[in-house]
């Protein structure tokens, strides 16, 4: 268990490894930030180790062996991996789950509007979110623009150094008083968050004076700052106004992932629930060669907001994969699926709540996760008396235990506060339906849900060693 903090017990060896991981998490995270843009990444880096469509597997007819390796993907925003096992399948997959969307700004269907000669689009915050700490900051714009023609145009400003960055602006300190005396949560409105994207109006020249003299007395003739976007919109991807009805595109806040700190231990970025995570468990199960039960990395869409729709983990993409799985390999029956299903074994792997002594208040200090200290297990989350929980079966977690001790991996336990403050909740109940074992491990994060979220470089390190072991401890 993580009594002792992990930078104290590194040999040069393993700090090398952890600062290669570190640096490789980083890249990820500079350029992973939304859930379509991590379903590419992973599809790249999976092809590049060896791995297969499902989907061009079952197109061929092609049969599945053990030690052969395949990925799903649905919808771009969800997938799943599979490395086949030596034992059938129907004795239960081996599983690592984490989800790939983190909070965020969408923009709405109709977002594009001018006011007093600034343009702004209007935005619907995505997920648990403190409002406040989206007004002034660099953010940028990631996603995509489908359009009638069935043709789709990847979208993504700000991440560059010679791009614009947007915000969304906050009322001066001059004239906060009322502002102020509103509480953190009333202060700044949903409405309000609306993003500011340009002030200059469309120069009219000769050859189009005429005709914008012929609009003179609409509205739309007023609002040439919105017509000077659309028109540079236009010119850069082809878009028309009416094109945002079918638009994925995602306010998140600009720039890279930074070491923090003057010793570099710790890393800032945004996105860290639930990528780091994700980012954890691929990299420990492209680690696993042949194994003996069939692993599992499983990456799911929308979990901050339910999981609920075709790409969220409620969804029946995961039991569609493992049936199409079990096919290719000979072993499907409806009867077998359930048992594979139910005799599973799950991590869970989603973030918890890192101590922080600025707000001890909200923690119950013996039941909390510490920076550097290892993975963090949270046997139930819910929330107060456990509503929305999974309770993991104590028998599972001894056997947890176990495969993290013979593994030399560091853990800790803990909960997400103190019981009467909150709480939340993971994908881990919903999997915990087909019967199967499922506890919740992963990294302690500081300011969780914010644009920049903060965590350990060793409790990355431990993470992945921990899913390793996991998927290859014995049964």
């Amino acid at each position: 268990m993580g009594k002792d903090n992990r930078w104290t017990t590194y040999n040069e060896e393993q700090l090398c490894e952890l600062h290669a991981l570190a640096e490789d998490y980083k890249g990820f995270m500079s350029t992973v930030k939304t859930e379509r843009e991590a379903v590419c990444e992973v599809v790249k880096r999976v092809q590049a180790a060896g791995y297969r469509s499902l989907d061009e597997v079952v197109a061929k007819g092609e049969s599945l062996k053990a030690g052969d390796k395949v990925y799903a993907v649905w919808m771009k925003k969800t997938m799943v991996l599979f490395t086949v096992g030596t034992q059938p399948i129907e004795k239960g997959l081996r599983i690592l789950g984490a989800h790939i969307d983190s909070p965020r700004l969408d923009l709405k269907q109709v977002p594009l509007y001018e006011n007093t000669e600034m343009a702004f689009f209007d935005t619907h915050y995505y997920g648990g979110v403190k409002k406040y700490q989206w007004t002034t900051i660099p953010l940028a714009i990631h996603g995509v623009v489908a359009k009638k023609d069935g043709t789709v145009v990847d979208v993504r400003i700000g991440e560059e150094e010679n791009d614009p960055v947007f915000c969304v602006t906050d009322l001066l300190i001059h004239l906060s008083k009322d502002q102020m005396a509103k509480t953190l949560g009333d202060a700044i409105t949903g409405e309000n968050l609306d993003v500011l994207i340009a002030s200059k109006p469309l120069v009219i020249g000769t050859d189009t004076k005429k005709d914008a003299e012929k609009d003179a007395e609409g509205a739309e003739a007023k609002e040439l700052v919105k017509k000077n976007v659309l028109a540079i919109l236009k010119e850069k991807y082809g878009m028309e106004e009416d094109d945002f009805l079918s638009a994925e595109l995602e306010i998140v806040p600009a720039g890279k992932a930074r070491d923090m700190g003057l010793d570099r231990s710790m890393i800032a970025c945004y996105g860290q629930d639930d990528r780091v995570c994700a980012f954890t468990s691929l990299d420990a199960f492209l680690k696993v060669e042949n194994p003996e039960v069939t692993a599992c990395c499983l990456l799911t869409d929308k979990e901050e907001i339910g999981s609920v729709g075709a790409t969220g983990a409620q969804s029946r993409f995961f039991e569609n994969a493992v049936a199409e799985l079990m096919d290719r390999c000979g072993q499907y029956s409806e009867l077998g699926l359930r048992r594979a299903l139910a005799s599973s074994r799950m991590l869970s792997s989603d973030v918890s709540a890192a101590f922080d002594p600025l707000y001890a208040e909200a923690y119950e200090k013996k039941n909390a996760a510490f920076f550097g200290h290892g993975i963090v297990y949270n046997k139930y989350t819910g929330s107060r008396g456990k509503s929305g929980s999974n309770d993991a079966n104590a028998e599972y977690f001894a056997w947890v235990r176990r495969a993290m001790d013979d593994a030399g991996v560091a853990f800790q336990t803990a909960e997400l506060g103190k019981v009467d403050i909150g709480g939340g909740g993971t994908i881990a109940y919903i999997s915990a339906l087909y019967g199967m074992d499922v506890v919740d491990a992963g990294i302690a994060v500081l300011n969780m849900h914010a644009p920049m979220e903060v965590t350990s470089k060793s409790d990355l390190y431990e993470a992945r060693n921990a899913y390793v072991a996991f998927l290859t401890a014995q049964a």
